[in-house]
């Protein structure tokens, strides 16, 4: 048996190849919208792509089956719940598909979402049971997916409480290859290791440590974590008609009017100097995807800044994942336009003259403590322009470490506003130095 995980950092989103290397033959499962990997692992490994296997219409990145079926002829398998717009062959509970000898089980375990499966992986040269188990967004590794996407809440816990005791009743010694990993957004404590064993999950996983149901659903159903962005536009790809390959953007001597522009630059350069109106999300920090997701505007065409052509082909990589496609093209360097940097030491003074101090946090964050005064804006909803924000003095944005403020300020300052974050620390430095913050007190403390 031939078997390879592939793991996208950016997104947390886990794809795999299985396949019989003496027959010749594999299935990608989950693949992502990037497929080079997958046809460079088959020709290395000697084996032919004859299928594709999706445990679930995907709500945070677009897959990769489209361009699989146009560009390869490979045959795409789905849950008949899924009730997808694209040519597939309907995949039920307990129906298998031969890849010489390794065979794919279906297991039906709805709860992230009604067409969701699992894919039970058996060796037949070694046993006649499963070996390993592809728990696509059910089962992960120290935590169980959000049921909150595709139905209610309640109605999807309910559900996932029942399918993840189905896969506890493979055996303590399967292996378990989730769809994510942290940094997704689909599951709310999961840990950044790739895999586990069915018996560990049983004996350390919160989600498995109950029996009661209602417990369960109460626990599972109470979501505070913010859905993918883009994510019905996602959806909608992901279940319609499928979704090929698009033409690499090309270098532009200046942005075409109207386009908005999303320098990708460290912010180091962006604050020495950039083009006016641009937002800049760093495509080497962490979940630049899913940063420039939310506070991109996905009806307008997009233009990269970026400090070269290499910096811009990643950028583009990453917005792809996730159905951004309208990008124009690139333009590389800065512009006139700087944004001031403030230090925790700094603060302390501008708050003292009153200016603007914006908590970009989540409120759960939040609620761990926050800066008297300050005013709790979450990064990802700045740029619906809800926000009444004074234009007549400094406005300073503040996360746990900087990163979010970052991208917060660039934000505001593309609106015209004088917006500064905390950069190189945030509330967490705050708390060390020992400085006032404003904390609740937990239940039985």
């Amino acid at each position: 048996m031939i078997f390879t995980q592939f793991v996208d950092d950016d997104l947390g989103c886990a794809s795999y190849l299985v396949g019989d290397e003496k027959a010749g033959v594999a299935a990608v499962v989950d693949p992502a919208f990037a497929i080079a990997q997958y046809l460079e692992e088959a020709e290395k490994r000697g084996v032919r792509i004859v299928r594709v296997v999706e445990t679930h219409t995907h709500a945070d990145h677009v897959s990769g089956h489209g361009r699989l079926a146009l560009e390869h002829d490979v045959p795409v398998s789905i849950h008949p719940a899924a009730e997808a717009e694209y040519p597939h062959d309907a995949m039920e509970d307990n129906d298998e598909i031969a890849l010489g000898d390794v065979v794919l089980r279906c297991l039906h375990t709805p709860g992230h979402r009604p067409e969701h499966c699992c894919i039970a992986v058996v060796d037949g040269s070694r046993a006649p049971e499963p070996w390993l188990v592809l728990t696509g967004d059910s089962l992960f590794v120290g935590d169980a997916a959000r049921p909150d996407l595709a139905v209610d809440g309640r109605e999807g816990a309910e559900g996932l409480f029942h399918s993840l005791r189905r896969l506890v009743e493979l055996g303590d010694g399967v292996e378990v290859y989730p769809g994510h990993v942290a940094g997704s957004l689909c599951g709310k404590a999961m840990s950044s290791k790739a895999s586990t064993t069915v018996g560990f999950e049983r004996r350390f996983n919160p989600a498995l440590a109950t029996d009661d149901v209602t417990a369960f659903i109460a626990e599972s159903a109470a979501v505070s974590a913010p859905r993918p962005p883009n994510m019905e536009r996602i959806v909608g790809l992901n279940q319609g008609p499928f979704v090929g390959g698009h033409a690499e953007p090309t270098e532009l001597a200046n942005p075409p009017e109207g386009a908005q522009i999303l320098d990708v630059r460290p912010l180091s350069a962006f604050a020495d100097g950039h083009v006016a109106g641009a937002i800049n999300v760093p495509v080497t920090g962490t979940k630049f995807a899913t940063k420039a997701g939310f506070v991109l505007d996905h009806d307008r065409p997009l233009v990269i800044g970026a400090m070269d052509s290499g910096e811009a082909e990643r950028a583009v990589r990453g917005l792809y994942s996730i159905g951004i496609f309208d990008i124009a093209g690139y333009v590389l360097g800065g512009g006139p336009k700087r944004l001031a940097l403030v230090t925790i030491e700094e603060l302390d003074g501008l708050l003292e003259d009153g200016v603007e101090l914006i908590d970009v946090r989540e409120k759960d964050e939040r609620d761990d403590g926050y800066i008297p005064g300050s005013r709790n804006i979450p990064y990802r909803l700045l740029g619906l322009n809800e926000n009444h924000l004074p234009d007549n003095r400094p406005i300073v944005t503040i996360c746990e470490s900087g990163p979010r403020a970052a991208v917060a300020a660039s934000v505001l300052a593309a609106r015209g506003l004088d917006a500064r974050p905390v950069v190189d620390g945030g509330i967490d430095d705050w708390r060390r130095s020992g400085r006032p913050l404003v904390e609740f007190r937990r239940c039985g403390s």
